[in-house]
């Protein structure tokens, strides 16, 4: 029986509810700011209403110094008149005669303070400030005209209340707060997500090397019962290096959850000797080259055995892509700062758009496979050797180059 695993369909439902989620969230923002900007429109028309109100009543205190009737009810109408003219504590406001004289100003915050003594004389320096305004609002929308008379016309000019303003910058403030919401969740998500990953990727890791324990231990002990018992010494030799191998693979996975231990190694060497296994155990239609200039063969600190590991799980996806025929170049040069490694081949290509999911644990492009072998290549460069890992190019049915980068000793120091 066939056991499949549905990793790259599993990948492909998360990235359509994240799609989804993303779109709902953008849909009730908008919507946050569309109401938002209904109740700002509908504050500023109430503002313009109270202004048309403030110009009447200017108005009507105007016509009414030209009336010589009298009375209480005449005195009365003025107290209400200018009850509405003082009544206006929070929008700023600019009364204009036809020459462009200020003759009013109410709730501008001046420079200079306004003298008691003589409340309507305007000091130079706030005249400057308010001329500065009154040049800004001529511009604007914010303007009414005031017909005293057939020879008298005055300007009225007015700003936004400061609560309008403040609502007016509300919805961003609040679209910002929850962007930088979002944004930490979204990153202590992805903190929880990784750190769970890295507990099971220790948890499988240890586990497979303490599983592989005691069979290669059982193992060693019969090639070596084997040997005493005068068995053909190429077979047990074949043995020994298939029990070896085992013991190798145990010792990677060991390493797997805790820093492992460097050393300082010539990438030359590195490379060589990580393709030794591998140079006998790809196909004959393969054709493995490996370009490297000895005058450029910097030091680095490494774990051999783990370096191992990335390059023959490379070699390996190399290989799958190529069906089993093509050719495999590996070229290593350095600068004083990084090693390069490129593993290039003439595979089937990745597509643009999956030059990062490849690294993702259960993305991948074969009928059978967990989709973990890259994940794991990125992990041991990135993390435990301080390098790079990355698609450098791809083309569909021309092949893919993978690119190692990794720090110099220099860069170290």
């Amino acid at each position: 029986m066939t056991l499949k695993l549905p990793l790259r369909n599993i990948y492909d439902k998360r990235r359509i509810w994240k799609m989804g989620l993303m779109i709902v969230s953008v849909i009730l923002v908008a919507g946050f700011i569309f109401m938002s900007s209904r109740i700002v429109r509908d504050l500023a028309e109430q503002e313009r209403d109270r202004m048309q109100i403030w110009a009447n009543a200017t108005k009507e205190l105007a016509t009414m110094g030209n009336d010589d009737s009298g009375g209480a009810a005449a005195q009365t109408d003025v107290d209400f008149l200018l009850s509405i003219i003082e009544g206006n504590h929070n929008i700023p406001v600019l009364l204009v005669d036809d020459q462009g004289e200020i003759m009013l100003h109410r709730n501008f915050h001046l420079p200079e303070p306004i003298d008691s003594l003589a409340p309507y004389a305007i000091s130079d320096a706030n005249m400057v400030y308010l001329k500065k305004k009154l040049a800004r609002l001529q511009n604007s929308s914010n303007k009414i005209e005031i017909k005293i008379d057939d020879h008298t016309t005055q300007h009225l000019y007015y700003e936004d209340s400061t609560t309008l303003r403040r609502l007016a910058w509300f919805p961003y403030i609040q679209l910002a707060v929850m962007l930088i919401f979002l944004a930490v969740a979204y990153l202590a998500l992805i903190s929880v997500k990784k750190a769970e990953q890295n507990r099971v990727w220790v948890g499988l890791s240890k586990e497979t090397a303490h599983q592989l324990g005691t069979p290669i231990s059982s193992l060693m002990a019969w090639t070596q019962m084997l040997d005493a018992m005068g068995t053909d010494k190429s077979i047990v030799a074949d043995m020994d290096k298939d029990v070896h191998r085992l013991s190798v693979i145990a010792d990677r996975f060991s390493k797997i959850g805790s820093m492992p231990d460097k050393e300082l190694t010539f990438i030359n060497e590195a490379v060589e000797q990580s393709l030794a296994y591998m140079r006998t155990r790809i196909p004959k239609r393969v054709t493995l080259t490996i370009h490297i200039d000895d005058a450029q063969n910097c030091g680095i600190m490494l774990c051999q055995s783990l370096f191992e590991w990335v390059m023959e799980n490379l070699t390996k996806n190399a290989v799958d892509a190529m069906d089993g025929e093509g050719s495999l170049d590996i070229t290593v040069t350095s600068t004083p700062d990084q090693a390069l490694i490129l593993v290039k081949d003439t595979g089937k290509g990745i597509a643009r758009k999956n030059f990062k999911n490849v690294f993702n644990p259960g993305f991948t492009t074969k009928k059978r496979g967990w989709g973990l072998g890259l994940t794991l290549v990125k992990r041991i460069i990135e993390e435990y050797h301080d390098g790079r890992i990355y698609i450098k190019e791809s083309e569909l049915g021309r092949g893919t180059t993978f690119a190692i980068e990794l720090p110099t000793v220099k860069s170290n120091e």
